[in-house]
């Protein structure tokens, strides 16, 4: 594909104007006129993920809006008090919103309540790439979704996360995406398909390969270390003071926390899962998953079995598509007396049951990990 780009600026003279022209010799025009060739082979194969990168005024958003001209997004898409919720289309019903939030990393219910203003940078932007894939749903076109700016104006942790989350969902749902961005940072991280490089002319295809590494390190914590995750969960802020708790940190930063309790019924020794939480920068990439399987993990090779109980509709989802879970109860309402208060909370919501059935944790591990705890 071959793009012309013209542009053209009507030049204003002025004294000051006049002064910068002598000062730098520059030549008497009225009119400032630049015209550039571009050329793209984005049709010679199927693709997903497209990025155009370079530097700040090499003609990045110019190029984009000239090759996808109904693919930029409205100035003020949101409303300003209502919920962003109510600024998706009216097309999907609420389950299809909240499956795409929770798709892009955006896992918080209690934010998802709030105007898009009152976000944190790095919500807003996992709620505008929300928001793209739900404009591009409710209304199929041939035109890819195109995201100018991509990451920048989060940081760059913010970034590589968020691109792996949006790279997944793009090809689950079969969509076209393309950033545009001075960022090569993201590159690893969003796998696209093809990258054009605007001030070298540079069009090359890539081969999808895996992302980098998250390595977490797991530890046994105190209950005390609740306070920096319990804003984030999407139930309650409250632990049990019998929980244990377990810490995961990437990079040496906390990113995700994990309680369990013993289970109270019959049948062979038991824990449940009280309380998993990934902080919202690091969700989207399975970190809080791969706490969950680890801990469950940890008790199955200390010989007891490992229960989830959840009414999150992108972990019940996650969990049916994993093999380390299996559904025990689908997802349906508490059953029992609307007295007893370990059952009242879960009568007016779904909640879905799993039991842990991946592998166990090699036993001298699994004790390590149990006693040890974080002093």
């Amino acid at each position: 594909m071959k793009v012309v780009v013209e542009l053209k600026s009507t030049l204003v003279d002025s004294p000051r104007v006049a002064q910068v022209r002598g000062l730098f010799d520059l030549e008497p025009s009225a009119v400032d006129h630049h015209v550039r060739t571009h050329e793209l082979g984005i049709e010679e194969k199927p693709w997903n993920l497209g990025l155009i990168t370079g530097p700040s005024g090499s003609g990045k958003s110019t190029l984009s809006k000239v090759l996808w001209p109904d693919s930029i997004l409205p100035t003020n898409p949101w409303h300003h008090e209502a919920s962003l919720l109510d600024s998706f289309p009216m097309e999907l019903g609420v389950k299809e919103v909240v499956e795409i939030l929770s798709s892009v990393g955006f896992s918080s219910p209690p934010a998802w309540l709030r105007p898009f203003t009152s976000l944190s940078n790095g919500q807003q932007f996992r709620a505008t790439l929300a928001l793209l894939i739900a404009q591009a749903k409710a209304k199929p076109s041939a035109t890819p979704i195109v995201f100018d700016e991509f990451t920048s104006v989060v940081d760059r942790t913010v970034a590589r996360i968020g691109s792996t989350a949006l790279a997944k969902i793009i090809r689950m749902m079969k969509m076209k995406f393309v950033a545009v961005t001075c960022h090569d940072d993201i590159i690893e991280w969003l796998q696209p398909d093809w990258i054009y490089r605007v001030d070298e002319g540079l069009f090359t295809w890539r081969c999808l390969r895996r992302r980098p590494e998250i390595e977490l390190e797991i530890i046994r914590t105190k209950a005390s270390a609740w306070h920096l995750f319990a804003p984030h969960h999407y139930l309650s802020t409250s632990i049990a003071p019998s929980a244990i708790c377990y810490l995961a940190s990437w990079n040496k930063q906390p990113v995700a926390f994990s309680a369990w309790l013993p289970f109270v019924g019959k049948g062979p020794a038991t824990r449940r899962e009280h309380r998993t939480v990934c902080l919202p920068d690091f969700q989207g990439v399975g970190i809080g998953q791969a706490l969950s399987a680890t801990i469950a993990s940890m008790f199955k090779g200390l010989e007891l079995r490992a229960i989830s109980t959840t009414t999150h509709p992108g972990l019940i989802a996650s969990r049916i598509r994993s093999p380390h879970w299996q559904l025990k109860r689908a997802p349906s309402l508490a059953q029992g007396s609307q007295g007893k208060m370990n059952l009242s909370h879960a009568r007016t919501r779904l909640t879905a049951g799993f039991e842990y059935i991946g592998k166990a944790m090699p036993s001298r591990l699994a004790r390590d990990l149990f006693r040890t705890q974080q002093s």
